[in-house]
């Protein structure tokens, strides 16, 4: 018998997604009395599992009425030379730590997300080179969140504009040498201390392959 931890948080995101599904498809009366069921447990184990209360999750996902999928969130990676890289405070979480970045907006590319995510926390205008990371991000150690989400990390260049020290998103904007990774308080909802080790491999090995869980 496995002795690994029972994670709830993905049974109930999961039963929550079959419940969506399930509604999507026009079931009888009687199924679609189930499903709801379904679904009022499935936010009730969530808001346990992550104390946002009921009322939010429900107007979380009040709109969310399609095939259920992932949330995408797009993080910006820029290098100075090998041993240093682009980092930001993030002012809705108490001015943690964090690369550039956040969820994916319609009608953009994941690049064009990274280049704009970019611009408007640290003032750089950016090229987008290549995607370094697609990782899920129930396999890393984050907090627990409602939504599944997908990690994207993109490979940035700096091609032109200032260094902001503070917009409406971010409190503080600088360039982190790899050996301070380490004792900065991160945002951790947004990227791990592994998550950003694994990125500093690129900055001396950027023909390292796309990483993939």
């Amino acid at each position: 018998m496995s002795n690994a931890p029972t994670d709830w948080l993905l049974i109930a995101q999961r039963l929550q997604a079959l419940a969506q599904t399930g509604l999507v498809y026009e079931p009888s009366p009687y199924a679609q009395e189930r499903y709801h069921e379904i679904q009022d447990l499935s936010l009730q184990m969530i808001s346990m599992l992550t104390g946002e209360p009921v009322a939010q999750l429900n107007a979380l996902f009040a709109g969310e009425t399609n095939y259920p999928t992932p949330k995408v969130d797009v993080r910006a990676v820029l290098f100075r030379g090998t041993d240093e890289v682009l980092m930001v405070q993030e002012k809705l979480d108490d001015n943690r730590w964090t690369l550039p970045g956040g969820w994916a907006d319609i009608s953009y590319t994941p690049f064009e997300v990274a280049v704009k995510e970019a611009r408007e926390e640290t003032g750089l205008e950016t090229q987008a080179v290549r995607l370094l990371a697609l990782l899920d991000k129930k396999r890393h150690a984050h907090p627990p969140q409602p939504w599944y989400i997908y990690k994207a990390f993109v490979l940035c260049r700096e091609v032109g504009g200032n260094l902001q020290a503070d917009t409406s998103e971010t409190a503080e904007a600088r360039w982190v040498h790899r050996s301070e990774l380490a004792s900065l308080e991160l945002s951790t909802d947004r990227n791990t201390l592994a998550q950003l080790q694994s990125m500093m491999e690129f900055a001396a090995n950027p023909d390292l392959p796309t990483l993939c869980d």
